[in-house]
């Protein structure tokens, strides 16, 4: 299936939408703690969602921000775009930021991209996260 071409000047490449239960992520965090966080999220996200007194949808948040963006890469997770390949972080005003690895960058770039917008929120059962891949 050939994809529509993008209009000339275009700096939209990408769109990618998640959603989670929270539940999912509670589970997983109960079942296999710092394995599962330390494959799944790095340092600076955890340390930012551990310290509340729920962590579990902040970290779905997360989770399904990574989604997203490897939907609008069109890899999904695994060799090409891998979790530790994007952080999820918050600027001052909340706004979250993604933040690529080196090989994320890679794969981005080879998207013809350059970053993404990310916009996330959550409920106590549902977390969503879009994502847009500009140039």
């Amino acid at each position: 299936m050939d994809f529509p071409k993008l209009p000339h000047g275009t700096n939209v490449l990408g769109v990618g939408i998640d959603q989670i239960e929270v539940s999912r992520i509670r589970e997983s965090l109960d079942r296999h703690g710092d394995a599962f966080l330390g494959k799944v999220f790095t340092a600076q996200e955890q340390e930012v969602c551990m310290k509340r007194t729920d962590p579990a949808p902040c970290l779905a948040a997360r989770f399904a921000a990574k989604e997203a963006i490897a939907k609008a890469l069109g890899t999904g997770i695994g060799m090409e775009f891998g979790w530790l390949d994007l952080e999820v972080l918050r600027q001052e005003n909340g706004k979250p930021i993604a933040s690529f690895s080196a090989h994320g960058l890679n794969t981005l770039a080879g998207q013809g991209a350059s970053s993404a917008l990310l916009s996330l929120s959550h409920l106590n059962e549902v977390a969503s996260a879009v994502a847009v891949l500009i140039k």
